[in-house]
Parts: C-alpha cells; sequence; structure tokens
C-alpha cells in the first residue's frame, strides 16, 4: 500500500512539472492567529480589561481576546508571501506593545504561575447579544472543563491553496469536475493526511514539555517534578497538546468524520443538538443568568478541540457549519501550533515555509477514508508524540504494525523534497528546502527540537519554568520597544481600526433587536 501511494504523490508531482504549472503552489494565501497572556511585570495574569487603546475586542478585525479578559488574540490578514505575513505580525506586536503599560505578553503556550480559576477572568464583550454569546460561551466552557485549560495560549496558521491549482489537479486527478465541491473533497483529503501524518507537526515544533505546577494544581497526572517545583514530562513536545491540555478526555465522546464534508458537517451537528447529562446538571438559565448557551455535548461547533479544521468565511450571525453548507471549505486552520518562546512574534517564517509544504503533501498524496477504529489508532499517535515524542526509539502504530517515528518521519521528509523545489521556484535562495532541512536534522537529532532546547535553558539556567518564561516575556517587549520606529502607514491603520471598532461595537449596543433569549433561539435554528 506505501509504495502505490508513494507512485501516485509522485505522478501529480511530476505532472505539475510537465505541464509547467509548479509555479501554482506558491501563490497560496496563508494567514495567522496568535495568542498570548497578557501578564504583570512580574509574571501574574493580568486583572485589568483589555486596553481601550487596543479597540473592541467584539470587532477589531486584528486584535481581539479568545477565552480569557488577558488572553490577548492578534488575526492578521492573509498573504501570499510568508515574508510579509510576517512583517505585519510584528507591526502588530509593536503597536500593542505601545499600549501595555508595564504589562507583558506571555512567550509561551502554557500559562503563567495561576491561583486557581478564580484568577482567570472570563473575557468581556460587551451587552450586545453577539457579545453576550460569546461572554456565556465562555461561561459554559469554563463550567465543563475548568478555566485553567482555556488559559493556554497557541498560534493558529490559516492556509488556502491557489484557486488557479484545481482545474490543474483535477486533470492531474483524471476528474472531469473542478468547482466546489471537488475542492472541498480535496480539502478533506487533506484533512485525512493530517490526521495520519500531523503528529510530525507536535515533534518538530512542539515547545511545552513544560508546566507551572500551578497549572494542574490538585489534579491526578503523571509528570515528574523538578528541584525548583516545575513539572516536566522527559520526552514531552507538547503538553499543550497532550491529555493534559487540549487533548483531554472530556470530548472523548466526540466523534467527527472526515471522510466527507457531509460526514463532517452531520457529526458536528449531532453533536451540538445532543443533551450531555453532566451539563444538563449545570443548568442552563438559572436565576435568570446564564451559565452557559445549552446542555448539549457542545454548546456550538467551535468547542470542539482537533488539529486542523476546514473552515468558510461566515456570514454575520451563521454558525461555521452552515457556511460550510452553503459555499463549501474555503481554507483549513492548523491549531496544533504551540507559541514559540524562542520567537519574539511566537512563531518563525521558516517554520510557516514548512508548514506549507506539508499541507501540500497531506493535499498531493493518496488520502483512503478513515474508519472508526482506525481513528483511535491516529489520535493515539499524537497523544504519544506530544507526551513522548523525543523517547529514544518511539515506535508509532502504521496500519497493522509499528515503526519508528524516525523512520516515518524520515520518509516524510524525504517525500517533501520535491514539493519544496517547487516552492523555492526561482529563488536563489532556496527558504523552503532551507526549511526542510532545518526539520530533518531535528529528526536526526532531537536535541534540537524547540521542547529539548527549552528544557535546556531550564537546565543550564537552573530556572523554574516561570522564571524562564517571564525571562523571555521581557526579552521580546524589549526587543519590540527597541526595534526600529513602527511603519507609520501600518501605525495609522491600527490606531484607525481600534477606534473604529469601538464605533462598531457601540452602533452594535445602541442599535433595537431581539432579546438575548431570542437571538440564541434564532441563532440555533439558523
Amino acid at each position: 500500500m506505501t509504495h502505490a501511494i508513494d507512485r501516485l504523490f509522485e505522478q501529480r508531482i511530476a505532472g505539475l512539472v510537465n505541464r509547467g504549472t509548479a509555479a501554482l503552489l506558491r501563490h497560496g494565501r496563508k494567514g495567522l492567529e496568535k495568542e498570548s497572556l497578557r501578564v504583570t511585570r512580574d509574571g501574574a495574569i493580568a486583572q485589568s480589561p483589555h486596553p481601550i487603546a487596543l479597540g473592541a475586542a467584539l470587532t477589531n478585525q486584528y486584535i481581539t481576546t479568545d477565552y480569557s479578559e488577558a488572553l490577548i488574540e492578534l488575526v492578521t490578514p492573509t498573504f501570499t508571501e510568508s515574508w510579509a505575513l510576517m512583517q505585519f505580525l510584528c507591526d502588530l506586536h509593536q503597536f500593542i506593545y505601545r499600549h501595555l503599560d508595564d504589562e507583558l505578553l506571555w512567550a509561551t503556550s502554557m500559562p503563567c504561575v495561576l491561583e486557581g480559576d478564580a484568577s482567570i477572568p472570563i473575557a468581556n464583550y460587551g451587552r450586545s447579544n453577539v457579545g453576550m454569546m460569546k461572554t456565556v460561551y465562555r461561561r459554559g466552557l469554563g463550567s465543563r472543563y475548568g478555566r485553567m485549560m482555556q488559559a493556554i495560549a497557541g498560534v493558529h496558521f490559516n492556509y488556502s491553496f491557489p484557486t488557479d491549482l484545481w482545474p490543474i489537479l483535477a486533470d492531474l486527478r483524471e476528474e472531469r469536475e473542478h468547482g466546489q465541491e471537488f475542492v472541498s473533497a480535496r480539502y478533506f483529503d487533506l484533512l485525512r493526511n493530517y490526521r495520519r501524518y500531523g503528529w510530525l507537526v507536535l515533534y518538530l515544533f512542539g515547545a511545552s514539555p513544560a508546566v507551572c505546577a500551578s497549572f494542574v494544581a490538585d489534579r491526578p497526572h503523571t509528570l515528574a517534578r523538578k528541584a525548583d517545583g516545575s513539572l516536566y514530562a522527559p520526552y514531552a513536545t507538547s503538553l499543550r497538546m497532550s491529555d493534559l491540555g487540549y487533548r483531554n478526555k472530556s470530548q472523548s465522546g466526540v466523534l467527527v468524520s472526515v471522510n466527507s464534508l457531509d460526514e463532517y458537517v452531520r457529526d458536528l451537528t449531532r453533536a451540538i443538538t445532543s443533551r450531555h447529562t453532566d451539563y444538563e446538571r449545570i443548568g442552563v438559565k438559572v436565576a435568570g443568568e446564564y451559565r452557559q448557551l445549552n446542555a448539549n455535548l457542545l454548546q456550538i461547533e467551535n468547542e470542539y478541540y482537533s488539529f486542523i479544521r476546514p473552515k468558510r468565511v461566515a456570514r454575520p450571525g451563521e454558525r461555521p457549519t452552515v457556511a460550510l453548507r452553503r459555499g463549501g471549505v474555503e481554507y483549513v486552520e492548523l491549531r496544533a501550533l504551540d507559541v514559540s518562546a524562542f520567537d519574539p512574534v511566537g512563531v518563525g517564517e521558516s517554520t510557516l515555509h514548512f508548514l506549507e509544504a506539508f499541507l501540500a503533501l497531506c493535499l498531493l498524496r493518496d488520502s483512503p477514508l478513515i474508519e472508526a477504529r482506525e481513528q483511535g489508532v491516529l489520535d493515539g499517535n499524537h497523544a504519544r508524540v506530544a507526551y513522548r515524542g523525543r523517547e529514544p526509539g518511539l515506535k508509532l502504530a502504521r496500519g497493522t504494525t509499528e515503526v519508528t517515528l524516525e523512520q516515518w518521519a524520515r520518509e516524510l521528509l524525504d517525500d517533501m523534497r520535491g514539493i519544496c523545489e517547487l516552492l523555492d521556484g526561482d529563488d536563489d535562495a532556496r527558504p523552503y528546502t532551507v526549511a526542510l532541512e532545518a526539520q530533518t536534522a531535528k529528526v536526526a537529532d532531537p536535541t534540537r527540537t524547540p521542547s529539548a532546547l527549552l528544557m535546556l535553558e531550564l537546565e543550564m539556567r537552573c530556572e523554574s519554568f516561570s522564571q524562564f518564561a517571564l525571562r523571555m516575556s521581557r526579552t521580546h517587549k524589549d526587543y519590540f520597544l527597541q526595534l526600529y520606529p513602527p511603519n507609520p502607514t501600518r501605525l495609522a491603520e491600527f490606531i484607525s481600526e481600534a477606534a473604529a471598532s469601538l464605533d462598531r461595537q457601540a452602533a452594535l449596543e445602541a442599535a433595537p433587536g431581539p432579546t438575548f433569549d431570542e437571538y440564541l433561539a434564532a441563532y440555533f435554528a439558523g
């Protein structure tokens, strides 16, 4: 089966080259969403409101909040060039740091010292119906999973392939149609292969092998304890994506197929409409106040934690599944990246180059349907790499056998060489091939991985996890404040958007409309 898949993949790569269309791969659109906790100068989670100079979190298209009022989320537009995307993210950080006073952006995915759930303020989006819905949703998350998990930060990579690629790919596959139905089907090919191979992203870029002991509190765990009180797993790559973080067992009953768009929408719809006994005990509207949006297995689709999602930009008030059913898949959102403490903006340009090539690999390789039994095996591979990825000789399940992580990773990286050459084109710097070589070195030597480098920092400097993260947070702030003056045009754009977002929120709150009860009923009926 492996040799057949390799031949088919090579035929598609050769087809792109032979048709003179290899350059099509180089014009995909990419964007980022990067989360960071706001903390005090001493490293405690900020209790202050979202800074007014950054605009309204509800309506600012670039600067919002995630679960917590203290969890800033930066959202970039999409770009065809990674350098332009990184420049925008850098400019955005410069703007934010001009308005944080003494506060910092926490440099890692795993949070600062926390004093229980009560220390994590839920995001406030104002009095409009849409704002209230976002706040109530977060109350529900806190009641269901605890607020600690919601204080974890990450980086999401949004990517869409060039529209001109689809008719060429249809021709290579000897299919006549190349419209939206074809496009959605090919994105689901990618999603299935990401479930098969996405553990590689955790190994290469996972940067959360340790946590502050306060994150675990009284919960049972199998982490080791350092003398300074930090907790860690000796070979972990990404505790954020392990059972300790997002991949917790609370959603073990949520099974969502990626075999097709129809099955994906069907399964998510079932989850957001099926009652859950434990959540019914929490209550929905108690003494006139909403504790959660509903008592279903998922309140809304976004509650489903997955490594990667199919996405379409939704219309105002439109549910994600309704948007997908209406227009099909527009792009994918890769959600498995940890915030890198070794990059001031939390992610490096080389990482983006690699991910772009990796997603092309997932698209172009053959992608058989995934049976329910296989899905459990694939999830197990992700969990194993998140918790034990640097373990010497670690084996992963592949089909009916096991293979070492190193061998499988080498095979995948070898298959990416041709893709990286296509993406490099006539660029003498060969950024995609250079990025691939850097990741190949990590497979040969696990001490080069970000997770290993972070543990080495703790050891060499005799620092706790929190001390390391605070030091890096201060370093990043100094970097942005001392950097060249911000681009005046970009700075003016951010100032204008912040002011406009406040006006938009005020207009939403002043506009006549239905009651919140009526608004929710209409939303879920849509």
